[in-house]
């Protein structure tokens, strides 16, 4: 009986002194800054972020990762951190480090826009993430001094608002009469979306060397219809090829993006016969001649080398294989017209 009493005594001093070890543990992890004083540190949140201890401890400013990760598991945090650039600082406690992440307001906002959207959804998406009115990026991207400041040979900046990842900052939202802060901010996610296709589009250009107008405007405005053609890499220097082909042998492109582009924002997703014969349409390649006005979309740098370096064959017509999938290449009318039948007997089976 006393060695089961002693065993029992020793298991709760054990306890006891494990409970103490802990309690000190988190008191020293929760009171002690790793820094005093502190100096600011930005720290990057990725959307769907869950576990950032690490990276926190790596950048110095918790002490301790699986102490942190315990803090955001216990107070129930660790689903609500916010995705964003932070201005984090080492001088601070672990609370307000936790706190700062899920109520904080970041120093910048990550967003992703992905490629092929037009000027508009691209407004859209910027408006909706609290970035910019979709009135004053509308009118920033039309804008003379921001088309000539920014070298874009078009009327509106379609084309060259590059898709990517960005790390943005969001107006402070103080009103001011005559909209300066509007248009500061809409000219300045313009100007950074525009300033990134110039360095990103200068690795398509032939010899690194910025093309001439000319040029640019038929490599920005094929790169764009070759977007959304196809989203297969392996196929973007072919169906550039076969716009090029088409161009110089001076035939219709008859490319249906670039007729839905000219019905703009309200096409409803049905391309009609009626749309195809509409001459009005400044962007329907199937009545006029060459290639359209303007870029179409924002793309990506693929499809740009496409435009650029488009691939050398007889091939005159495509067609999609299946919905959402590859596209069959023929060189006469003949053989495109099978493939046509082939791709709307395959849409039938697929239903």
């Amino acid at each position: 009986m006393k060695t089961a009493q002693t065993v029992a005594g020793l298991g709760l001093i054990a306890l006891v002194a494990l409970a103490l070890w802990i309690w000190r543990e988190a008191h020293v992890f929760l009171n002690t800054p790793p820094q005093s004083p502190g100096v600011v540190v930005y720290f990057d949140v990725a959307p769907g972020a869950n576990d950032i201890a690490a990276e926190l401890a790596k950048k110095g400013i918790v002490t301790d990762a699986e102490k942190f990760s315990w803090l955001t598991r216990l107070t129930r945090q660790d689903k609500r951190l916010q995705a964003g650039y932070f201005a984090l600082n080492t001088g601070w406690l672990p609370e307000k480090v936790l706190d700062e992440l899920v109520n904080g307001r970041p120093a910048l906002y990550r967003i992703t826009l992905p490629e092929g959207l037009t000027w508009w959804q691209t407004g859209r998406l910027l408006e909706s993430a609290g970035f910019v009115r979709f009135e004053d990026f509308r009118d920033m991207i039309a804008d003379v001094d921001f088309l000539r400041r920014y070298g874009i040979p078009f009327t509106t900046a379609e084309g060259f608002l590059m898709p990517d990842t960005y790390l943005l900052k969001k107006p402070d939202g103080q009103d001011v009469p005559d909209g300066t802060d509007e248009r500061v901010a809409a000219w300045s996610v313009a100007g950074r979306l525009v300033d990134n296709f110039w360095r990103k589009a200068a690795s398509a250009w032939p010899d690194k060397i910025k093309p001439d107008t000319t040029h640019l405007k038929q490599w920005v405005i094929l790169a764009s219809i070759v977007e959304k053609e196809t989203a297969l890499d392996a196929e973007r220097a072919r169906v550039a090829g076969v716009y090029t082909n088409r161009l110089e042998k001076r035939m219709l492109l008859q490319a249906d993006p670039t007729v839905i582009y000219g019905l703009g924002a309200a096409f409803d997703g049905n391309l009609r016969r009626r749309h195809l014969d509409d001459a009005a349409n400044l962007y329907n390649t199937y009545q006029r001649l060459g290639l359209p006005p303007g870029p179409i979309c924002s793309f990506g740098v693929a499809a740009l080398s496409a435009a650029v370096r488009p691939e050398r064959h007889n091939f005159l017509y495509f067609v999609a294989v299946q919905d959402g999938g590859a596209h069959e290449f023929t060189t006469n009318l003949t053989d495109h017209n099978r493939a046509v039948q082939r791709y709307l007997q395959n849409r039938r089976s697929a239903r």
